[in-house]
């Protein structure tokens, strides 16, 4: 089986270094071209499964949040809202009334409760933005978490006019920071 592998291998090289001579290569390229072609098909299989393995492995860039204790996230999210040039007040982590950040400045101020999740969000995260928000004088409502959403807790959103960012849609929470932060945003 071994000496057929190598046959086979012998005869592609020369069919390349033929085909090389015919394209109009030197004599030299053409034995290049012979030697170096059986060596890297046997690699091309190896290179290609790595490469098409490395392709579908997400890089960390593209998921940001993954390894992020809940405080990383809410530094995360900050750290996004600063780079829209609006304001962030972080609340403290007690007598918060459900508001971990306060984004953008007044009458437009969002208030912004992030929950750094293993599963679904559910409606008690948006109870507590719609109830804390008018305590931090804000009069918009976000919800941003790693995850996504119930439907009991989109539902309730959408009955209080709170935004919902997470899991996939996390990507556009820049924009919609922007959204919810100009001052001619019409609820």
């Amino acid at each position: 089986m071994a000496v057929l592998w190598v046959k086979t291998y012998l005869l592609i090289g020369a069919v390349a270094g033929i085909a090389a001579y015919v394209l109009g290569l030197g004599l030299g390229y053409c034995l290049a071209v012979a030697a170096i072609t059986p060596g890297v098909l046997v690699l091309m299989p190896r290179f290609l499964s790595g490469a098409l393995r490395g392709a579908a492995t997400p890089a960390a860039r593209e998921r940001p949040t993954e390894a992020m204790s809940g405080t990383e996230f809410e530094d995360y999210v900050a750290r996004i809202a600063r780079s829209c040039g609006v304001p962030v007040i972080m609340t403290p982590l007690t007598g918060d009334w459900g508001v971990d950040l306060i984004i953008g400045r007044r009458p437009d101020r969002v208030a912004v409760q992030c929950k750094r999740l293993a599963r679904p969000v559910g409606p008690g995260a948006v109870q507590e933005v719609v109830a804390g928000a008018p305590m931090q004088d804000c009069t918009r409502t976000m919800v941003v978490s790693n995850q996504g959403f119930t439907p009991a807790a989109r539902r309730l959103a959408e009955l209080h006019g709170c935004t919902l960012v997470g899991g996939t849609e996390l990507a556009r929470l820049r924009a919609e920071i922007r959204r919810l932060t100009t001052p001619d945003h019409q609820l």
